[in-house]
């Protein structure tokens, strides 16, 4: 079987640095200049480790150097490349490596990226073949993703292998990027590709989470270890709430269900700490806040957590507050709107607007949020 690879290697490279996405070249250089590293070939590479037991089944065909060809290499591949190399890359190049690999007769397109590099691919190839994306950018919007890097693997081996796997159309979603930064959500869909279907590997960002209450968890206590990993200077404070529970289990930590706690290199650094202790430890330093939503009622902040003050969130920053919840819990609000009750309207009036939820390890949604 003929398959597909295409990286965008600078996809995923805002999030680390606090930026929302890597759309456009200045917002680029604005990354490097934070220090924002590529990560889009390390998803790619725990992909395509999965397909290494049938890799003389398969002819790869990909696009020169950090595109595709290199990682490819590295894990044992003998690639087809194709196209011209460059040192810098854009969408464009995305979008002209998949109409190649289209000319060339893939069977099927492996790609990493996020839902910029997801409406790329769409402009080239539409539903003509069937796509597997990679989750590796910032915004994952788009429902051709797999739920992890590995399970993109994992359903290219089965496709690859049973070679009648049913495919369904997954949606294409994208936000504006430029908007989002003035706090103006605009979603967008923009059309559909076909992904080859298993229930367990794939999530439709249309029909819901179709994993078990537990998968999900496990998979945002993944995300946030992640987030811990590439971070090891940060205190993380955790907050309150059973949905917390499952990352403390994995780090094999003591977990104060109703109280905070604070890690720093995957390691306790303090538990049940209250406001002024937060604010002793985390002087000076880089922190941020990891907290639940109340199923039901909305509330980020002021049920439960007051240990987590306005002064405390001042000093941590909104852009540095990280929120999970599991879809169903956030359904059980409807149309209604996150809250926050830090009892200072200074705060309140800053967290109000748009905020990141992380509902699953390669999903986040947008929610609005209203401060009381």
């Amino acid at each position: 079987m003929k398959v597909g690879l295409i990286i965008n290697p600078i996809a995923g490279m805002g999030g680390k640095v606090g930026l929302k996405g890597t759309d456009g070249p200045e917002i680029l250089q604005k990354a490097r200049l934070l220090g924002a590293v590529e990560e889009a070939p390390l998803k790619a590479k725990t992909a395509l480790k999965v397909l290494t037991p049938i890799k003389e089944k398969m002819k790869i065909y990909t696009y020169p150097g950090r595109m595709g060809e290199d990682v490819a290499k590295e894990i044992g591949f003998k690639p087809i490349v194709i196209g011209t190399p460059k040192s810098i890359t854009s969408p464009i190049d995305t979008e002209d490596a998949a109409k190649a690999m289209l000319k060339n007769g893939v069977d099927l397109l492996i790609f990493a990226g996020g839902d910029g590099t997801a409406r790329n691919i769409y402009n080239a190839v539409a539903d003509k073949i069937p796509v597997i994306g990679i989750p590796a950018g910032v915004k994952i919007h788009s429902g051709v993703y797999a739920n992890h890097p590995r399970s993109a693997g994992q359903l290219a081996l089965k496709y690859i292998e049973s070679g009648n796997l049913d495919t369904k159309d997954a949606e294409v979603m994208d936000i504006d990027e430029e908007a989002f930064r003035d706090g103006i959500l605009t979603a967008k869909l923009y059309g559909y590709m076909k992904v080859p279907y298993i229930a367990d590997l794939v999530q439709s960002q249309k029909s819901g989470g179709i994993a078990s209450e537990d998968e999900v968890l496990e998979g945002i206590s993944e995300k946030l270890i992640e987030i811990m990993e590439k971070e090891p200077d940060t205190y993380f404070i955790i907050g309150s709430g059973s949905t917390l529970r499952p990352v403390m289990e994995e780090l094999g930590l003591t977990n104060t269900l109703l109280g905070i706690d604070i890690v720093k290199d995957k390691k306790l650094v303090a538990s049940d700490v209250n406001e002024r202790e937060i604010l002793e430890i985390i002087n000076g330093h880089k922190a941020k806040i990891i907290v639940t939503v109340i199923g039901g009622q909305g509330y980020i902040f002021g049920r439960g957590n007051q240990q987590l003050s306005g002064e405390v969130i001042k000093k941590v920053g909104k852009e540095n507050i990280i929120v999970v919840a599991t879809k169903s819990k956030l359904q059980t609000l409807g149309d209604n709107p996150l809250l926050a009750d830090t009892g200072d309207e200074e705060v309140n009036a800053m967290l109000t607007g748009y905020i990141k939820v992380i509902i699953n390890y390669s999903t986040v949604t947008i929610q609005p949020i209203k401060g009381l």
